[in-house]
Formats: structure tokens, sequence, C-alpha cells
């Protein structure tokens, strides 16, 4: 009887290290989604801002010059300063 204990135990252990490894899996998927929706939220905020401000530059709200000074002081990688001819 003492040897059916045991091996139900081992049994049993071997079905929660299956389980907790499943937990972390989830957890995982779980934390990449989240990241992931993270950066879309980021990246769709970035996009609307600057669409706001150029919309402002188009309708004379913000002067170009002053938009033009914001990205030559923030703008340190040479692709990037092409892009808007810096």
């Amino acid at each position: 009887m003492a040897a059916k204990i045991v091996e139900r135990i081992g049994t049993l252990e071997e079905r929660l290290k299956h389980l907790k490894a499943k937990q972390q899996r989830t957890a995982a998927r779980q934390r990449t989604l989240e990241s992931r929706r993270t950066r879309r939220d980021d990246t769709r905020r970035k996009i609307l801002v600057g669409a706001i401000v150029l919309a402002k530059v188009e309708q004379g709200v913000i002067q170009e010059s002053i938009l033009r000074g914001w990205l030559d002081g923030s703008l340190t990688r040479a692709d990037d300063r092409a892009l808007f001819g810096l």
C-alpha cells in the first residue's frame, strides 16, 4: 500500500511540475502581449501628436521656424535629420 502512495505522490508531483510550466508559459505570453500593446499605444500617441503639430503648423497656429527649432535641437541621428532637411 505504501508503494501505491509513493507512486501516487510521484504522479501528482509530475502533474504539478507540468502545470507550473504551463502557468509560466501563460504568464510569459501575457507579458509579451502587454508589451506589444504598450508599444502600439505609444506609437499611436506619437503619430497623433505629430499629426496635430503638423496641422497646427499648416494652419499657422505654430510657426514653422519653431517646429524646425524643436527638431534641430532634438534630432541627433543623421537619417532623422535628413528626413526633415536639417
